[in-house]
């Protein structure tokens, strides 16, 4: 495939030959025979970027789910004209917060949706809520720990549990073919997904999607020690996750534990901490297990100067979710101590102390386009047009980097090259004009090692020379 006209980084207007998956060559070239040429028509093309924290099935479920948190719903009168659906079956209701109202029991739950089985996903993915047609249907089977009981009675709160959830509905993962082409539509080439119960079971279940073409892009697969003893897939073995609650955080000694294991198995360990109080056990452990090189903090929701000088003290990189201050940043100013404002989904503090940075979605838990990521790394504002550390924020071009690095080597940024993986994604316009707008409407082509798997243009792209 010959790309004719594009604007490459460093390179300026040039032609980019792709052969076997690799940038081939750069020049002004011309088209072989029967060769399929793209005029770039003098758009930026880009490594394609890299989501480098997604949890795919949740997100490729929520297709089928109802939003029933903030900002769209905020209050019960709200929640209950989200949740009046025609039908019989299961309502599965997402992005809920206590802020609407409250962590409601079964009984509550009744009163909104009496005739069917409802379960409420909390905004954490931690909790689910059940009213009481949800609770008859699943108590068939034994109950777990994780079912909340008062009295003698389970309230429908049900804790760190989705493997029973699983189980007891019968369900099994869904396709990935929706979620796959929305996320090539913004020129996403490579996910790492992140979800920390992925195991053998669920490796083959990714196995399967991806040699279905379901899945399109390269996949990081991270998840739980036992993933180290998966059958080899079509994709390549991540960290291993660790995911820290501060109500309920595990003994020190067992985390050292499984920091240690994942290195045995030559493995980084990835660190889920949006408290203080977990970023600070979090190095705790890593301080005494040893780091790693791409060991990582995902979220790093409020880090202080201190607890930064402590990342790069150690040499952890930070995976960060930008969009938050823009999603979430109202509630976060009403319900976060004013004195963690401005240490809330810091950035440029990391980049300026020499911290490895990149970016994930946290998707279906926010949004999956990484142009509003970008777009929030620059802004800084929230959806009521307040402003969370303006000291924080970045330049285009390194919010754009937040999703060029390496997926197995956060300091190393991807480029157009040769001989790099043909991994790309063609913008309809200069670098220049995309970088005030930081869309993805302007992502015209997305190829993957040589492939192309979203093409948005309004006339034919591909043209090919004559006999």
């Amino acid at each position: 495939m010959l790309i004719r006209n594009a604007e490459v980084c460093g390179q300026g207007r040039t032609d980019v030959r792709i052969a076997d998956g690799r940038i081939d060559e750069l020049g002004t070239l011309t088209a072989a025979l029967g060769e399929p040429v793209i005029d770039a028509a003098g758009g930026a093309l880009l490594p394609g970027l890299h989501d480098h924290h997604i949890h795919l099935p949740a997100l490729a479920a929520r297709r089928g789910s109802v939003w029933c948190g903030p900002p769209e719903v905020t209050d019960s009168a709200a929640l209950t004209a989200a949740l009046a659906l025609p039908g019989d079956g299961w309502i599965r209701g997402i992005g809920y917060h206590e802020s609407v109202i409250g962590v409601p029991d079964a009984a509550e739950l009744d009163r909104i949706v009496p005739n069917r089985p409802l379960r409420l996903q909390h905004r954490s993915g931690r909790m689910w809520l059940l009213n009481s047609r949800a609770l008859d249907t699943l108590l068939a089977a034994a109950p777990p720990d994780g079912l909340e009981r008062t009295n003698g009675r389970y309230t429908g709160r049900l804790f760190d549990a989705d493997d029973w959830l699983r189980q007891a509905l019968g369900s099994a993962p869904p396709p990935l073919d929706g979620v796959s082409a929305e996320l090539a539509a913004s020129g996403i080439t490579g996910l790492t997904e992140m979800s920390p119960r992925n195991d053998p079971a669920m490796a083959e279940y990714f196995t399967a999607e991806i040699e279905r073409g379901a899945l399109v892009q390269h996949c990081l697969l991270a998840g739980t020690l036992a993933l180290a003893g998966a059958s080899p897939g079509p994709w390549r073995l991540g960290p291993a996750k660790l995911h820290l609650h501060e109500a309920e955080l595990p003994p020190l000694d067992d985390a050292i534990a499984f920091a240690a294991a994942a290195h045995r198995q030559s493995r980084a360990v990835a660190i889920h901490c949006v408290t203080e109080v977990e970023l600070v056990f979090a190095l705790a452990v890593l301080e005494t297990a040893g780091v790693r090189r791409g060991d990582r903090i995902e979220h790093a929701s409020v880090a202080s100067d201190a607890l930064v000088a402590q990342l790069k003290a150690l040499g952890l990189a930070v995976v960060a979710q930008p969009h938050f201050v823009a999603e979430r940043g109202d509630q976060y100013l009403a319900e976060v101590e004013p004195r963690h404002h401005p240490e809330l989904y810091r950035l440029r503090a990391f980049r300026d102390a020499g911290v490895p940075l990149a970016a994930g979605s946290d998707a279906p838990f926010g949004s999956a386009d990484p142009w509003a990521a970008m777009r929030a790394a620059v802004s800084r504002l929230t959806r009521g047009g307040a402003v969370i550390g303006s000291d924080e924020a970045l330049t285009p071009e390194q919010a754009l980097a937040l999703f060029l690095a390496d997926p197995e080597d956060l300091t190393r940024q991807r480029r157009i090259e040769l001989g790099a993986p043909a991994d790309v994604c063609l913008l309809d316009v200069p670098w220049a004009e995309a970088r005030e707008a930081l869309s993805a409407v302007h992502v015209r082509a997305t190829i993957v090692a040589g492939r192309l798997v979203h093409d948005r243009v309004h006339q034919p792209p591909v043209e090919r020379p004559a006999r």
